[in-house]
């Protein structure tokens, strides 16, 4: 079995997905999309510089009879447009729980709802991004996008994902890598 071709299908898991401006999109202008998991069946991602203006954890909380910590204002994020309903948690390794995906040595994901009852405990992970829904491409619908040029791929940096203010993500993952994506207008490719 080839397993050569695996490696490469499987490489964007844990990158970043920056919007260029030839995304042809307007939902995903300036967006900044941590790339979950990529395979043969196609990919799964959490924007995370797009909070909701209107939503907090902390109502989150209190709609699930939980007890909210007195210093939690974090906002709940627009993961993506699939499944608007459904909660993920990106949270640093340093914190376990069972049940979740390693989409980096650093960083986990998951949809378990101890998580959210341990943060609301104040015994979760400190360092965390709760959005409701997902960005998903069927396969090969991620490969097609990259060719026409409407994402940068870029490695992912942990401290843009929890320390970055969200309006700075966008432009602060690019610079990190030494791009100004404001400006941006070459082939895309890997940083």
């Amino acid at each position: 079995m080839d397993h050569s071709k695996n490696s490469v299908i499987d490489s964007l898991t844990g990158s970043f997905l920056l919007s260029t401006s030839k995304m042809p999109d307007p939902r995903f202008a300036e967006q900044v999309i941590y790339i979950c998991s990529h395979g043969h069946e196609g990919a799964v991602g959490i924007a995370i510089n797009k909070p909701n203006p209107q939503l907090f954890l902390k109502e989150v909380l209190v709609a699930n009879g939980l007890p909210v910590p007195d210093d939690l204002t974090v906002p709940v994020y627009i993961g993506g447009p699939v499944e608007p309903n459904s909660a993920f948690i990106l949270y640093r390794s340093d914190y376990e729980t069972e049940h979740h995906v390693e989409v980096s040595a650093t960083v986990y994901l998951s949809r378990n709802t101890t998580v959210l009852d341990d943060i609301a405990h104040e015994r979760g992970p400190k360092k965390f991004l709760f959005a409701v829904g997902y960005t998903g491409w069927g396969p090969g619908q991620l490969e097609q996008e990259l060719m026409s040029q409407g994402w940068l791929v870029i490695p992912a940096e942990d401290s843009i994902i929890f320390d970055i203010p969200d309006e700075e993500k966008w432009v602060q993952a690019a610079a990190f890598h030494g791009i100004d994506i404001s400006t941006f207008q070459d082939c895309i490719g890997n940083a």
